[in-house]
């Protein structure tokens, strides 16, 4: 029983129309068609919000460009270069550029499947700002340059030791 019910104070406030209807829509029922109907009404607006593991894409994606970049320009260095395992450090290179593409390509169909768009970018202070579309809503995603250079750094290294891991398999056979 909520405050309301018995005080005939509350009818003599300005409330729509609507909004009486529910109340005693919401009494009427029950307390326990009430709360499932009002876990129904913020259910919507609870998915539109962003999840953990989605922010977790939103970075990946603003990341895997910049290590693209990286890695395609340290190939071009090592292709202009005059080192004697040129060849060997090229084949590297280029697979593990492969497989961010890859990834790349695989997170912008997961972020397409589940309504998010990434738009422009903002630089403000030392914060890398991306404005992004979640399912309706719209918000912005800020990294540090130097976050940034430690998760390029982190994902590089892992890159690089699932290459060293599938040479010593093969290596292995």
């Amino acid at each position: 029983m909520s405050r309301l019910d018995g005080n005939e104070r509350w009818k003599s406030k300005m409330l729509l129309t609507e909004h009486v209807e529910r109340y005693d829509e919401h009494h009427a029922d029950g307390d326990a068609q009430g709360a499932v109907s009002a876990v129904q009404e913020r259910a919507p607006r609870e998915r539109n919000i962003i999840t953990t593991e989605e922010r977790a894409m939103l970075r990946d994606f603003i990341l895997l460009p910049h290590m693209e970049k990286m890695v395609e320009k340290s190939i071009a260095d090592v292709e202009n270069g005059t080192n004697i395992l040129r060849r060997a450090h090229l084949m590297a290179g280029q697979k593990i550029l492969d497989r961010i593409v890859k990834d790349l390509y695989g997170l912008r169909r997961e972020l397409k499947q589940r309504n998010i768009r990434i738009l422009n970018e903002e630089h403000a202070d030392l914060v890398v700002y991306h404005r992004y579309f979640c399912r309706g809503y719209e918000d912005r995603f800020g990294m540090t340059r130097d976050v940034m250079r430690s998760e390029i750094s982190v994902r590089l290294a892992r890159y690089t030791s699932e290459l060293a891991a599938l040479l010593k398999e093969g290596a292995m056979k």
